[in-house]
Order: C-alpha cells, then sequence, then structure tokens
C-alpha cells in the first residue's frame, strides 16, 4: 500500500497581512493589560493610545474595544488548528486523539518569553470577563472559531461521518478552553504539571475518550474522496473565513 500524500502546505501570509497582524497583536497586547487592570472601565481611545496608533486606525481593525483582544485570544488555537492541518493521515499516522494532544500541549507551552508572556495576559483577560460580559462573548467567539476550523482538519484526519466529527471537534476545543480557564482561575506557572499544557492533556482524555474515530485509524484518510490537497485547502479557507463556516466572520 502506497503512503498517503502529505497534505498541502497552507500559503504564506503576504507581507502586508504579516504587518498588518502584527499590528493588530501589539493592539491587543495593550487591550489585555488594560483589561486586566480596569476591566469594563477602559476605552477604546485609551487602548489606541496605550498602543501608539490613532483612534480611527484603532476602529479600521476592530469594531469594539473588546474586539481588540481577538488576535491574542486566538493565537494558541490558531496555532494548534495550523499543526492539525500539516499533520499526515493514513494508516502509519499516529491515533488522532494523540495527535490532538500533542499539537494542544505545544501550543499552550511557552517556547519563549513572548509566549509566556501571552499566557500571562490571557489569564489576566480571564479573570477580568465575568464582569465584562462583552469580553467573555468574545472569548467564546474566538473558541467557535476555532471549533470550525477543527472540522475539515478532523474529516481528513479521521474520515468520520459529519456528525462524529463535529461531536470530536467539540470536545477537543472545549478541553483546550477549559485547560486555559482552569489554569487562568489558578495560580499554577505556565509550566509543569500545574501549567495548561499539563491541563489540557488531561482534559483532552477525559473529553474524547469514547470516541474510535479518534483512537483507531479505520476510516481515515480519504473516505469522502477528495484529494489531501483540497482537504488541506478547505481547512485554509475555513480558518481565513473564505469558506461557509466563516461566511459573515468580521475582521479584528
Amino acid at each position: 500500500m502506497s503512503p498517503a500524500p502529505e497534505p498541502a502546505p497552507l500559503p504564506r501570509p503576504s507581507l502586508t497581512a504579516r504587518r498588518k497582524a502584527e499590528t493588530q497583536l501589539e493592539i491587543a497586547r495593550a487591550a489585555a493589560v488594560l483589561f486586566a487592570e480596569r476591566g469594563a472601565a477602559v476605552t477604546a481611545d485609551e487602548i489606541a493610545r496605550a498602543s501608539g496608533v490613532a483612534l480611527r486606525t484603532f476602529y479600521r481593525y476592530f469594531r469594539t474595544k473588546e474586539e481588540a483582544v481577538v488576535p491574542l485570544l486566538a493565537t494558541g488555537v490558531r496555532e494548534w488548528a495550523d499543526e492539525l492541518a500539516a499533520s499526515p493521515d493514513g494508516p502509519d499516522a499516529p491515533p488522532v486523539c494523540e495527535t490532538l494532544e500533542r499539537a494542544a500541549r505545544r501550543a499552550l507551552t511557552p517556547a519563549d518569553a513572548a509566549a509566556a508572556e501571552s499566557l500571562r495576559l490571557t489569564r489576566g483577560l480571564l479573570r477580568a470577563m465575568p464582569g465584562d460580559p462583552a469580553l467573555r462573548a468574545v472569548w467564546h467567539r474566538a473558541h467557535h472559531d476555532a471549533e470550525e476550523a477543527l472540522v475539515p482538519v478532523l474529516e481528513r484526519l479521521t474520515g468520520a461521518g459529519p456528525l462524529e466529527v463535529r461531536l470530536a471537534a467539540a470536545a477537543a476545543n472545549t478541553a483546550l478552553r477549559v485547560a486555559v480557564e482552569q489554569w487562568a482561575a489558578g495560580d499554577g506557572p505556565p509550566e509543569g504539571p500545574r501549567g495548561p499544557a499539563a491541563l489540557v492533556a488531561r482534559s483532552m482524555r477525559a473529553l474524547t475518550a469514547g470516541m474510535p474515530e479518534l483512537t483507531t485509524a479505520h476510516g481515515r484518510a480519504g473516505s469522502r474522496g477528495r484529494t489531501a490537497a483540497e482537504r488541506s485547502g478547505r481547512a485554509a479557507r475555513v480558518r481565513r473565513g473564505d469558506g461557509p463556516a466563516g461566511a459573515g466572520k468580521r475582521e479584528g
């Protein structure tokens, strides 16, 4: 049996798109600091001044002050989804549950000081959310978008039916969200047995147990008849908001 084809590489964003993303992330970091310090009282003007951009520029990127934190909140789940999208399928690939857990642990393990700072800022945001329903809604929307992005990826990796794929995406995404929320509610460090990476491993095992499509190789690699490149392309479109799952998704 010939090996399954590798998924097509994701297209590299243009220089303009990368600079835009960097600016949005800088604004998101400034917004996170202010929300953690002042809660719902913070204003868009204060966020713009703290991040060194004009208020007009702020509103070009974000419709509301709460939406300014989306780039920060979405970083970990986007890295997770991107790593999963690059994972090979086929009979020789590891069980999908192992692939999910490994990618989630990597996404929540700070590789450098900047990643550790992002986790710290996320903890501050999550602690501010009980007093700011609009901020909490942004957090849940970020995870809803991540779940939608997981669907075509898990469809390729499992070859399972639509219901099973959506359940698997919901379970995996919930494991990531709950792990980060649980870590943020305590005082554990960003690494080690009390860190978010360890918690997501426990959460993933608990929520994906009993899902045979994630624990065996049965039905993997192409049961839908699409090529690996087509399936990978669909996943990329969903993350960009070009596909049906991203229809109507607002920028920022």
